[in-house]
């Protein structure tokens, strides 16, 4: 007889690591994996990198960058409550993005990063090659890429069709 483990694995959404780079991405990672967080009855985590420039200034100060990071996680915090999920946010600071998200999901053990693309060249922006990269290279666990969902208009959320 062959066992099966479907009891013994856990769902991919059971305890998400939801990396966010900005408002826009914070709303379409969010809508996108809410609904399978619930079927799930997870719990998520999202995280936002403070990304220091090790040694070179930075463009904003550590306020502003804070207060941007505070946004992010409202809008989180808006579609967790509505959709009835338990939401952490963590807010990292490091010279390395990728390292930090992998960090995060480590601290949490984490079932798996998960994120949505942002639709043409600024989805290369958001995760650039390096820390792209690291997050598939790297990570010790699943790394899952939600389709963005479209509006009425079947346009992308940053607007490109």
């Amino acid at each position: 007889m062959h066992e099966t483990m479907t009891d013994e694995v856990e769902s991919l959404f059971s305890r998400p690591l939801l990396p966010l780079a900005n408002e826009a991405d914070a709303e379409a990672s969010c809508a996108a994996a809410a609904p399978r967080i619930v079927a799930e009855g997870g719990h998520a985590y999202v995280v936002h990198v403070i990304e220091k420039a090790g040694g070179a200034p930075d463009k904003a100060s550590v306020e502003q960058r804070e207060t941007v990071a505070e946004d992010i996680f409202s809008l989180a915090r808006g579609v967790a409550t509505e959709a009835g999920i338990e939401l952490d946010t963590d807010l990292r600071f490091g010279t390395d993005v990728g390292d930090a998200i992998l960090d995060a999901a480590e601290d949490i053990d984490a079932t798996a990063i998960v994120f949505t693309p942002r639709g043409g060249r600024s989805w290369w922006d958001l995760f650039s090659g390096d820390v792209r990269d690291r997050l598939v290279r790297n990570s010790d666990r699943p790394v899952v890429v939600l389709p963005a969902q479209r509006d009425d208009h079947s346009e992308t959320i940053d607007g490109e069709t």
